[in-house]
């Protein structure tokens, strides 16, 4: 088998990347403002604009007086869109990716470049606690497309779970598709101690020029925690 060429294979990289522009206002012929996302489509999932991500980002666009000065934190934030729009409207946000995933870390910074932002950067992996998490109290945790892996949503719940409490009166914040899975998510949330206390269809508030280009049963959700509930796990 002949070497690669490293010449190639940096080729072949920037082929695979793209820069796409989201524009977000009340009228299409003149946005307030857009946000430019470099995506690669090497990768599985992380450096990908996926739709939930799009609905997510219109949402607090649309809601935009509740984000500005708020503590906004954005779990598996990969491109990075809704947490862009929060602080474009002036929140104080926190971008966070799995830790093992540089790639796409070092990607949120480009972005934040691109786009001159500032951000918090930092890795947080579900369901690991480090130093660094427990200085986190944000207003908002957002999660786009996060409810995707069963195996890890016990490990999200479990994060969002202590992020509301670290923060009294905060909420998350999901888009995801509407899949065979929902009744586990309900089970988690109340296993978790949360209760939904929005729940949309994404088809209803997205503006129709947006709307056309998604598909899929696409839901957002207001999780908060349920004060009723005087059992909650106890995280160490």
């Amino acid at each position: 088998m002949e070497p690669i060429d490293s010449a190639e294979t940096e080729t072949a990289d920037t082929l695979m990347t793209t820069v796409s522009r989201h524009h977000f206002g009340d009228e299409m012929d003149e946005p307030a403002f857009s946000i430019s996302i470099i995506e690669n489509m090497k990768e599985d999932y992380g450096l990908f604009v996926w739709p939930c991500s799009v609905v997510l980002a219109e949402y607090v666009w649309q809601q935009r007086l509740r984000f500005s000065g708020a503590g906004v934190l954005e779990l598996g934030a990969g491109t990075s869109l809704p947490g862009l729009v929060a602080a474009k409207v002036g929140a104080d946000v926190t971008l966070t990716d799995d830790s093992s995933r540089l790639e796409v870390l070092d990607n949120m910074k480009r972005v934040l470049d691109l786009n001159k932002l500032e951000c918090n950067v930092m890795g947080l992996t579900w369901g690991v606690w480090d130093a660094s998490t427990f200085s986190l109290h944000p207003k908002f945790v957002l999660g786009a497309d996060v409810l995707y892996d069963a195996s890890a949503f016990d490990d999200l719940f479990a994060t969002v779970t202590f992020l509301l409490q670290s923060s009294p009166g905060s909420v998350f914040i999901t888009t995801y598709h509407n899949r065979s899975g929902h009744h586990l998510i309900e089970f988690l949330m109340v296993k978790w101690g949360l209760k939904c206390v929005k729940l949309l269809d994404a088809f209803s508030f997205m503006p129709s020029h947006k709307a056309s280009g998604l598909s899929g049963n696409l839901q957002l959700a207001e999780i908060v925690l349920d004060s009723q509930r005087a059992e909650i796990p106890v995280l160490h």
